[in-house]
């Protein structure tokens, strides 16, 4: 198992969710993990029902087995900082330079270089070992940009090129490269049974593969349970109406005579059926073409209670049942 595990897909997909049940789904048995979250939304803390993220790893969670999720926000603006402090050692006059706002102009005019800070604390906090040479966390886990921005977002190399040839911020972002493109990272997308985040993550998956960018698995979300498979509705389909009639009428749901509660009843329901006959068609062409990419394929079910906390383990326990962690 990779110990980066990057998280994107569509919005609206539920990539954050998922990021957050892998991250405790991988600290299950004793493991430590931090996830990350790259784009300032305070999604994490809000699924998680704590305080806004500051700039610092903080615990937020213990995973079953006694494992601990540990949570960070990257402020781009404070990842700078580090930087210039790291390499130029600025001290003082880095805040200065915060104040004067330079920062924001450094970042506004090379836009590459906020991407190498953002991936750069993740690359770190992967490499980083204790005193007696361990790793701090066993796994590190990105909620990342959407599908549409992910490939150019962790091909930092590239958008640096032009910014640097030599120098601190050239051997960053090479320092970055090698891990993102190295067996140590995966990239995950997340998509539902729908044509558009399904067409979103073939093509996402054929950019990250033509950057040679290390795809892991796919992770269908919020997949609704199947109420009849395809014999039944193809039973439903060659039932005459007076038949569906009587068999409500059987049990003890009317009348069978003409006009009767029974016989009201059959429209509205053969009309349901023709809709969920159109969804389940949809949902099986789309796990058809998601099929052909040849990835892992994990679904995840939709709570019908919501994503809360409880939620979120209970979607970290089944990701452990499928083996994604």
């Amino acid at each position: 198992m990779s110990r980066l595990q990057v998280v994107s897909g569509k919005g609206g997909t539920g990539k954050t969710t998922v990021a957050a049940a892998l991250a405790l789904a991988l600290a299950t048995e004793g493991k430590r993990t931090l996830l990350v979250e790259v784009e300032g939304r305070q999604g994490i803390a809000q699924l998680f029902e704590t305080e806004a993220l500051p700039y610092e790893e903080r615990k937020i969670a213990v995973a079953p087995g006694g494992g601990e999720v540990y949570a960070l926000a990257i402020d781009p603006e404070l990842a700078l900082l580090d930087y210039l402090q790291m390499f130029y050692k600025l001290g003082s006059a880095g805040r200065a330079l915060k104040k004067l706002g330079a920062i924001d102009f450094a970042t506004t005019i090379a836009p590459g270089l906020r991407d190498v800070l953002l991936t750069g604390k993740a690359c770190e906090a992967v490499r980083r070992k204790d005193r007696n040479g361990r790793f701090v966390y066993d796994y590190v886990v990105m909620d990342a940009p959407p599908t549409g921005r992910i490939t150019r977002f962790l091909n930092v190399n590239g958008e640096v090129a032009g910014l640097a040839k030599v120098g601190p911020i050239h051997n960053q972002a090479q320092a970055v490269m090698r891990v993102l493109k190295s067996p140590e990272t995966s990239v995950h997308l997340v998509t539902l049974l729908e044509e558009m985040p399904v067409q979103e993550t073939v093509d996402g998956i054929a950019e990250l593969r033509g950057a040679r960018l290390p795809v892991g698995r796919i992770a269908v979300n919020m997949v609704r349970p199947e109420v009849l498979d395809a014999d039944a509705l193809e039973l439903v389909r060659s039932t005459p109406r007076t038949a569906l009639a009587r068999s409500l009428s059987g049990a003890g749901l009317g009348g069978a005579r003409r006009g009767g509660h029974a016989e009201r009843l059959v429209d509205p329901l053969l009309e349901q059926a023709e809709e969920y006959a159109a969804r389940y068609t949809l949902e099986q062409e789309q796990r058809a073409v998601l099929g052909e990419l040849g990835l892992p394929l994990h679904e995840l079910p939709m709570l019908a209670e919501g994503v809360d906390l409880a939620g979120l383990y209970e979607l970290a326990t089944e990701l452990r049942k499928q083996g994604i962690a």
